[in-house]
């Protein structure tokens, strides 16, 4: 199974937000930060990443919760 990246999260607290959201639907979530420790932190941008099995359904989700 392999991971695909649905979302860059422009920090970790929406990147949480985002992944409460979609293991909320029975999706399998993971976050990834970018950068390193120096300048990335909490308020770097992260990746939210879903098994590449999982990606349309949760990109669908993500599209229609990003919209309201």
């Amino acid at each position: 199974m392999g991971w695909v990246v649905v979302y860059v999260a422009p920090n970790r607290a929406v990147a949480e937000m985002l992944k409460r959201r979609l293991e909320s639907e029975g999706l399998l979530v993971a976050i990834r930060r970018l950068g390193d420790s120096v300048t990335g932190g909490k308020r770097g941008p992260c990746q939210v990443m879903v098994p590449s099995s999982e990606a349309r359904e949760a990109s669908e989700l993500l599209l229609r919760s990003l919209r309201a």
